[in-house]
């Protein structure tokens, strides 16, 4: 009929630019990531050889062991080679809990290093479904009371720590930043989600509406709950530090960075996630891209969508870290 428009479907809800690109990324990220393809990602998302991703970088790359829950977990400290400005980051990698080490999906993060100054904290926490719920975040907690704990011999001031994460890395963010409020830790100068991993109960439109096309859809997200939780996905006892979105207090948290597509199954419980923390009196900067696609600026970093996620990450980035 004149004048009305018709919802877009399939691949018509995506950016013509990432829709071009989503050619490209099926190849290494399938859409529907199931149990049994669990051991190809870990293949196809790993970070590429530590000499490739550090070429040409002023920066000075120091492998480290943190304790990690009961376990000793290997890292990485990166600092720029000019000396740092006493800001700290900690960076929790994504890969739906189940795959990725501490430098997949990096390359932006360790821009940050040289352009901020920052010192950089990168950890290979354990995965599921190896080791399930609440391994993965006690090991983050973990590492970032290691680093509070080694700021001033890491050149950094243990108040100016900021943690982040992308997907599940961004989830796992969201835990340790609750985690040091409840536990009464230093608490970390912003927490910085992109497209977090929020929610197991897969409630919200979102998260049916793009089945089968895109990156990470309602299947790959039910294999990742899954392979965390087991059969407590979408019961009653799933703690906020496995999925934030559960927890019922939001006050009293730093201030907090969110983006995310608006064609992705995570925009709901983003958007739910900032309101919420809007309402507790916590400082927060949300941004819903249209047309994009799940970790969009990862995989296609070129596209105009993707410049502009990485662009207002870093100018937000560089308010919290003022001095």
């Amino acid at each position: 009929m004149r004048g009305m428009h018709l919802p877009r479907t399939g691949r018509d809800v995506f950016d013509p630019e990432l829709r071009a690109a989503l050619a490209v990324v099926g190849g290494v990220f399938p859409p529907s990531v199931t149990p049994d393809l669990i051991p190809f990602m870990r293949r196809s998302y790993a970070s590429p050889p530590r000499e490739e991703l550090m070429a040409g970088r002023d920066v000075i790359v120091e492998d480290v062991e943190v304790p990690g829950w009961g376990a000793a977990l290997e890292a990485s400290v990166v600092r720029p080679t000019a000396g740092c400005s006493s800001a700290g980051i900690l960076l929790l990698h994504s890969g739906g809990m189940m795959f990725g080490d501490r430098f997949s999906g990096a390359d932006h993060a360790l821009n940050w290093v040289e352009r901020f100054g920052a010192v950089l904290l990168a950890v290979d926490y354990r995965l599921a479904p190896e080791h399930p719920d609440p391994i993965p975040f006690e090991d983050c907690y973990a590492t970032y009371e290691w680093f509070v704990s080694q700021a001033p011999r890491l050149g950094v001031r243990a108040d100016r720590i900021v943690v982040a994460g992308a997907s599940a890395g961004g989830g796992l963010a969201a835990a340790v930043a609750l985690a040091a409020r409840d536990r009464g830790g230093q608490r970390p100068c912003g927490q910085l989600l992109d497209y977090p991993m929020l929610d197991d109960r897969a409630q919200t439109p979102s998260t049916g509406a793009f089945d089968g096309i895109g990156v990470w859809d309602r299947i790959s997200n039910e294999t990742g709950w899954r392979a965390l939780l087991g059969e407590r996905v979408g019961g009653l006892d799933v703690s906020a530090y496995a999925a934030p979105a559960r927890a019922d207090d939001l006050h009293r948290l730093p201030p907090t960075f969110i983006q995310v597509g608006s064609a992705e199954i995570f925009r709901d419980e983003a958007v739910d996630y900032a309101r919420r923390l809007w309402k507790a009196g916590v400082d927060a900067e949300l941004h819903v891209w249209p047309g994009a696609f799940h970790a969009c600026d990862i995989f296609a970093a070129h596209t105009s969508v993707a410049r502009s996620m990485i662009q207002a990450r870093e100018d937000w980035l560089q308010r919290v870290l003022a001095d």
